[in-house]
This record gives structure tokens, sequence and C-alpha cells, in this order.
């Protein structure tokens, strides 16, 4: 019995992981280019992390497919700024602008064959996000800690529904390994990214960072709560509370930079809904 909660609590903590993967708003948007006689997927980049340039490229073998990229800053309502795609090999190719830290930009493609326009499907802006660079050792230990953490709090709330032995240890290395992992090396990771330590409450409503504030805290008032009687009860809580941390997508409503202040605020959940559920 206690083999399959372990197995379980492992599946569940994968699914979280390609959950995630695959949902965010930093995750590219996969579209179809139809020419009418042939069809491409292509993806249009959501996240640039601390990359001098900002590749735009499609692969699209043929060589009679032209053409531009239009984009402005998000969220204005400046001029969009036109950049011709050209040809690399089987890509059509061009650079968008870096941007500092949480700045974005919106953009489009229009696509022509012998003159006449070819469908993107489907054909919504995309807004893209960018970052600062984070040592990559520094980001996959935090991601690594994040997941882990999320294993042992699934295999404590399970133990904890069958008052089993040993639950009580793994929710505290739960907590420990959450605090490490979302509290110690989430703000060093923020702070590479975008040049802020904390976006969260009470300093601002930055959801990736309140989703983690949200999880220590209810672990928190399980640790507190671990000698009573129904301790029990509240580590399933913190569990249950972990959970649907989870189910959250990374990086939704996360920091963006207004572009007349120059401050970083939490980004618009609209645009998010908008790709996610088309």
């Amino acid at each position: 019995m206690k083999k399959l909660l372990w197995i379980f609590a492992f599946g569940l903590t994968l699914a979280a992981a390609v959950y995630q993967r695959v949902t965010g708003p930093t995750y590219p948007v996969k579209a179809i280019v139809d020419t009418g006689i042939q069809k491409f997927p292509v993806k249009f980049l959501r996240s640039n992390s601390g990359k001098p340039e900002c590749p735009v490229a499609f692969e699209i073998s043929d060589i009679s497919v032209k053409g531009s990229v239009y984009y402005r800053k998000y969220p204005t309502r400046d001029e969009m700024t036109k950049i011709d795609l050209k040809r690399e090999g089987d890509k059509l190719v061009c650079y968008l602008p870096n941007q500092p830290p949480a700045g974005k930009l919106l953009y489009r493609v229009d696509l022509s064959k012998d003159g006449k326009p070819v469908n993107v499907i489907p054909a919504t802006p995309v807004v893209i996000r960018f970052t600062g660079a984070v040592p990559p050792v520094i980001l996959y230990i935090h991601i690594f800690l994040m997941f882990l953490a999320m294993f042992f709090s699934n295999i404590a709330g399970l133990l904890a529904v069958f008052k089993m032995h040993s639950y009580k240890l793994i929710s505290f290395i739960t907590f420990v390994v959450l605090i490490v992992g979302g509290l110690i090396l989430g703000p060093i990771v923020q702070k590479y990214a975008f040049n802020e330590w904390w976006t969260g409450a009470p300093f601002g409503w930055d959801l990736t960072d309140n989703k983690t504030l949200i999880a220590i805290t209810a672990w928190l008032l399980a640790m507190v709560m671990i000698r009573k009687k129904n301790a029990n009860l509240w580590i399933v809580g913190a569990s249950l509370v972990t959970i649907c941390i989870f189910a959250i997508p990374h990086s939704m409503w996360g920091s963006e930079l207004n572009q007349d202040t120059g401050k970083i605020i939490q980004g618009n959940i609209l645009p998010f809904l908008a790709t996610y559920l088309q």
C-alpha cells in the first residue's frame, strides 16, 4: 500500500511538471502556415531570456513564401514597426529588438506566396516577454527543488490521509525544501530575471511569488499544528493547497514592465487567456 502511494505521488508530480511546461504563458505558441499547397508547422516564441538578439524564425521550405513581422511595445498603442523576414536556407528569419527585463513586445507575422496572402492559424498576435539571464545552475536547482517539494507534499498528504508512519517527517522535509527552493532560490532567480527580489505581496501582485507565499504559509500552519491531535488533517490541507498552486500555469500574471514609468508591475491575465483558450 505504502509503495503504491509513493508511485502515485511521483506520477502526480510528473504530470504537474508536464502541465506546467506546456501551459505557461512563456511556452511557444504552435501554429500552421497554410499555403494552400503545403502546410508548415511553426512556433511563435513568447520568452527571450538574456539573449542580446531575439530571433523570430519560421521553418518554411517553400522559397516563394515571403513575409514581414510587425511589432510594438506591449501594452502600448504605439504604431507597429515592420521588419522584413530574410531567408536563411529553409527558414524565414528576423530579429526583434531586445527589451529591458520584464519588457514585452506584441508581434504578428504577415506572409504571402506569389503575391497572395498565406493563412497563419491561429493568426492572433503573440506577446513575448524578455528577462535577464539566470545562471543555469541556479535556475535548474530552483526548478528541481520546487518539484521535489511538490513530490514530498503529495506523499505527505497521502500518508496523512491513512495516518501512516513517517507522514510528519515527510511533512517537515516538504517545508524545508519549499523554503530553500521557493523562498531562498526563488527571489535569487527573480533578481537575475527581473532585477527585483520579490514582486509578490505586500509589495506587488506577481502571481508566481504569491503562489509561493501561499504554499509556504499553508505548510507553516501545518508545521505549527503538527503536534495536535488532528495534525494529519492540516497536512492533507497543505498538500491540497500545494496541488492547487501547481495547477496554476507558471508565470501567468507575472512581472511586466510599465513602459511609461519603467517600474515592474504584474502583467495582465487577459492575453494569456486569449492565447490559451482559443
